[in-house]
């Protein structure tokens, strides 16, 4: 029998390339809100990139920010309105090369925040270019020859940046998978589980497949997040605070 999809994600035609996982994650959230009775305390705030097509197809109450500033507005949503939940919801170019300083800065006042990070290694909305999580060797619309550490520097790893830091919640999954996309969920159902209860900064990182600009079917992507993105980004919780482990 077919799952009935969340009363929150309209069911209307989306503009989303072909294979796009912002689709499998609108699920989840919807999930997740629908499960804890949340939906009609949702503000997220969107990158004006890839994410912002999302006004399309949620009904949540949404902010479309600045080009790599979601994180302090929805900070500043949450100071303002203590009892919603307020998730920053962006890519890897915009969390780690455009506001990489606000995402820094929000984990360093572990800001009330809950973000939520759409990792294709690539700058989508624009392209195709290089971005922070951009795998060397990788050929983008600006590493035509692919990336080189003396060229465009080496790869970002959020777990080694902010890992050590005094926040939350801090993971990463992937959506590959029917197994991945279910674990997906159980730590973004966590993250905003602990943003609930006013733990404080909570992020998670999410390995998404962009066929469009990785020149692969929607198939063939999802494998490639298996074969050499995992590797490089290794899956899993890097801070629980106040968990059990």
């Amino acid at each position: 029998m077919k799952q009935k999809a969340p009363e929150a994600i309209a069911q209307v035609p989306h503009s989303f390339c072909q294979g796009c996982a912002q689709g499998i994650v609108n699920r989840l959230i919807g999930e997740i809100m629908e499960e804890m009775g949340a939906a009609d305390r949702l503000v997220v705030t969107t990158d004006v990139a890839c994410g912002a097509m999302n006004v399309e197809v949620w009904k949540y109450d949404t902010i479309v920010g600045a080009h790599g500033r979601p994180i302090p507005a929805a900070t500043g949503v949450k100071k303002v309105r203590k009892d919603v939940l307020s998730v920053a919801h962006l890519g890897d170019g915009a969390a780690y090369n455009i506001g990489l300083a606000e995402t820094m800065h929000g984990a360093l006042r572990d800001d009330d925040v809950l973000v939520l990070v759409l990792n294709n290694g690539v700058f989508a909305m624009t392209g195709g270019q290089t971005s922070a999580t951009t795998l060397l060797g990788q050929r983008t619309a600006s590493s035509v020859h692919g990336r080189k550490a003396e060229v465009e520097g080496r790869p970002f790893h959020v777990e080694e940046v902010l890992g050590k830091m005094d926040i939350a919640y801090l993971a990463r999954c992937s959506v590959d998978s029917v197994p991945a996309i279910r674990t997906a969920k159980k730590y973004i159902k966590k993250a905003f589980e602990k943003h609930q209860r006013g733990e404080g900064f909570c992020l998670v990182e999410i390995l998404t497949p962009c066929p469009t600009n990785w020149g692969l079917s929607a198939v063939d992507s999802m494998e490639r997040i298996r074969r050499e993105v995992i590797p490089q980004y290794p899956l899993g919780e890097f801070i629980d605070r106040g968990g059990n482990d």
